[in-house]
């Protein structure tokens, strides 16, 4: 195979699944109104946090009565709150298809000790939804950060259901409609399909939710930054600006301005448009090579924002240091940045299509990608 260089190279080659790219024309200079130097709890610290919960709420057309709290330690630690403060109540089915759920499931059955069942499938397949009991709680991604696998678009749970459903859906919301009516807990982070940045994470709770957390109290001790409650009663500071521990004003500011120009785009419609064209140009690309595969199993289930790719070429599928050449020589060249699969997932590639993401760059990236596997490819000959 003949290794022709391109000639041109993406704007931004940051392809990263988290953090994600910026939005374009980003500048930190754009950062001046920061609430820096003063206290959170003071009224204009939590006039911004109250303003980042309610234009989250307005963009991802959150039910008024849900509520909504920004919380520590990302969409990791809105996850372990939500899991630690309400499971236990009632039996609990943990699912996981990729790395991220595994953790749950690890968690539910080693730290809270409790007798979970567990629903898996391999990297590239997905747990059929349809068949779980709903009078569990259950625990569930809706799309596999690291596996490039989605819960089905129109997807919809048991209204009747007597047990909770805890979405962790960190690469799913803003790039994805979610159907709040069937989702009791939903945590997500800013550094994902918005691009801003990391270390904290948010919690969406149906009134379901918190009804279980006011007359439910798990056996084992709630940790201070995972208390939503006092007394049997929700601390609603929590949900008006108030949070469990000190934020980064610098990261809120950056948020609202990731806020601000989904808002520009055309709201969450237009911010889906943008990670669906991303995906579709990456999934066109694919299917005219031979040598490359998508990992998951079945189309109605590919991810739309961590689009994982395998090589089916026989003579380097599976083969990892051949994926990392691939990818480290695309960052060599300034063309992708960390598009090499996760660690425990199989060898391959990860490339991010949420909405931060310039479909032009991608277009520019592609033949790069060819490229880098036909230099390692003849270099095995």
């Amino acid at each position: 195979m003949e290794a022709v260089k391109p000639a041109t190279r993406p704007d931004n080659p940051r392809f990263s699944s988290g953090p994600c790219a910026k939005f374009p024309q980003y500048s930190v200079s754009q950062l001046d109104a920061a609430w820096l130097g003063r206290s959170h709890r003071d009224a204009g610290g939590k006039a911004k946090l109250h303003t980042a919960i309610s234009e989250t709420r307005a963009l991802l057309n959150i039910p008024a009565d849900y509520r909504i709290g920004i919380v520590p330690a990302s969409d990791t630690g809105a996850v372990e709150m939500a899991m630690w403060t309400l499971l236990g109540a009632r039996p609990v089915t943990m699912v996981a298809w990729e790395s991220f759920g595994q953790t749950w499931v690890k968690d539910a059955s080693e730290q809270l000790r409790l007798d979970a069942h567990i629903a898996t499938a391999p990297y590239g397949d997905i747990v059929d939804m349809t068949t779980l009991d709903y009078d569990h709680d259950i625990v569930f991604t809706w799309n596999g950060t690291t596996s490039g696998v989605r819960i089905p678009e129109q997807t919809v749970f048991p209204a009747d259901r007597a047990g909770l459903t805890i979405c962790d859906a960190t690469s799913a919301s803003f790039a994805m409609h979610l159907p709040w009516e069937s989702l009791d807990v939903t945590t997500f982070s800013w550094q994902k399909v918005l691009g801003s940045e990391g270390g904290h994470g948010m919690i969406v709770l149906s009134p379901r939710a918190c009804e279980r957390l006011e007359s439910y109290t798990p056996s084992w001790p709630i940790p201070k930054i995972f208390q939503l409650t006092k007394n049997g009663k929700l601390i609603e500071g929590i949900f008006k600006g108030e949070t469990i521990n000190t934020p980064s004003m610098l990261a809120v500011e950056d948020y609202l301005l990731a806020l601000k120009w989904a808002r520009s785009v055309g709201g969450l419609d237009g911010l889906i448009a943008r990670s669906n064209s991303n995906a579709q140009l990456v999934w066109d690309f694919v299917a005219s090579k031979h040598w490359l595969s998508n990992l998951a199993s079945d189309p109605a289930t590919w991810s739309t924002t961590s689009v994982c790719l395998v090589f089916s070429d026989p003579a380097v599928a599976g083969n990892a240091d051949f994926a990392k050449a691939v990818t480290r020589r695309l960052a060599d060249e300034g063309a992708a940045y960390d598009i090499g699969s996760y660690r425990a997932a199989p060898a391959g590639l990860r490339i991010w299509c949420g909405a931060t993401v310039e479909t032009s760059d991608l277009a520019a990236m592609l033949p790069w990608l060819e490229w880098a596997y036909a230099v390692e490819r003849n270099a095995l000959s």
